[in-house]
């Protein structure tokens, strides 16, 4: 087991909880039990998720057993941490579509042949008696202290009561897998908390707890999350994660280096090259060093010489809004080529976000001349192209 004093694993960490647990934990010299729950409500990880799983991959790295667990279960009820409505329902083939999607790229970080992964669906299809003894562990006191219900509830908004069940089944899979240390989002700290006396209640010895800040997502504002729009995703093309690197607010950078890449951004650092240096590591970390140099080059030919990409997908007009009387609904050949919606395309359109040769497209009119369009290449916004044949 690789040595690593408590201060290195706390290294970064917003909250270690109880103060000096951890270190008594580590002083016993075995190899502790880290879990980490998941639940698949998306289908992709982003550079948010790494955060805390990067923790997790130190735990593991120190020797200790990494604990994944995938909540399908949870799933279903939804975490209200952080939320101020609450979450949309999943079927459960879409859970299980997102959970096989969550494995596959926490393992870009984890070293899967040292992770336990579980499903909490292995025990918590509780039977009405055992439920019932697991809402018994805390009281409804001790569950409504958590923010973001009491402020719905200022607000006279509704909490579920599968909600206020939540924390307990989070705590539960502590029981079930004995964990000694749980980690997450600072915004789980209620959760992880209360796991503790879910533990009590069952006669385990309860887990420490460690909580990382959240990262903010590309606008520099809110968390970052697939529904806010604002995030990076692990799977992403080579070419969109630079890109969106590069599209961080330059203030928003040090939180960057300091949870992506564990180390402080120099106070003289340059953004436009602090932010090349962080694309080109993430790049390769999750795609390779040849992804990192060519990922670089697409952004420098598109966004530094203003050229076309070297491969552009060809699109025929005919198989995309193409009239009988050779005209083309500019619309709708834009939500056929990028997948949007003719709406949006009008949006689009309007603001000024559509490209013609590098030329804005006007507005109006919305009906073209096939021919006025063929073998012109059209964009979205600074990263989509179409050539049109």
């Amino acid at each position: 087991m690789t040595e690593f004093r408590p201060q290195d694993l706390a290294a970064g960490a917003e909250d270690v909880l109880p103060e000096g647990r951890l270190a008594e934990q580590l002083e016993r010299g075995r190899p502790l039990r880290v879990k980490l729950g998941v639940d698949p409500t998306a289908p992709d990880i982003h550079l948010g998720h790494c955060v805390v799983l990067s923790k997790l991959a130190q735990f593991q790295q120190a020797g200790h057993t990494a604990v994944l667990i995938i909540g399908d279960y949870t799933a279903r009820v939804g975490d209200p941490s952080g939320r101020d409505t609450q979450r949309p329902v999943l079927s459960p083939e879409q859970i299980a579509a997102n959970a096989a999607t969550y494995q596959e790229q926490a393992f870009k970080l984890l070293d899967p042949d040292r992770t336990e992964v579980r499903f909490n669906s292995e025990w918590l299809e509780l039977p009405t008696e055992k439920l019932f003894e697991l809402a018994r562990a805390v009281t409804a006191a001790q569950v409504l202290e958590r923010d973001d219900f009491q402020k719905r509830m200022a607000e006279d908004r509704p909490i579920s009561m599968l909600e206020l069940l939540y924390p307990l089944l989070q705590g539960y899979d502590s029981v079930a897998v004995e964990a000694d240390v749980e980690l997450g989002g600072s915004d789980q700290k209620f959760n992880l908390l209360l796991a503790r006396h879910v533990q009590r209640a069952y006669g385990v010895e309860p887990q420490s707890v460690l909580t990382m800040p959240i990262l903010p997502g590309t606008d520099g504002v809110q968390r970052m999350s697939k529904s806010l729009g604002n995030y990076i995703g692990v799977g992403e093309p080579p070419e969109e994660m630079f890109g969106k690197v590069m599209s961080i607010p330059d203030e928003t950078m040090p939180a960057y280096y300091r949870l992506l890449l564990q180390e402080e951004l120099p106070d003289d650092a340059e953004p436009n090259r602090a932010k090349r240096a962080l694309g080109w590591r993430l790049v390769k970390r999750f795609h390779g060093l040849d992804a990192a140099a060519g990922a670089e080059q697409h952004f420098d030919r598109l966004h530094v010489r203003h050229e076309a990409p070297e491969q552009v997908e060809e699109v025929a007009l005919e198989g995309h809004a193409a009239t009988s009387d050779g005209q083309v609904h500019v619309p709708a050949l834009i939500a056929g080529c990028f997948g949007v919606s003719t709406s949006e395309a009008r949006r689009l359109l309007q603001q000024g976000g559509v490209k013609l040769d590098g030329k804005p497209l006007e507005a109006e009119p919305l009906d073209l001349p096939a021919e006025q369009l063929r073998g012109k290449l059209l964009q979205v916004g600074k990263r989509r192209f179409a050539r049109l044949s």
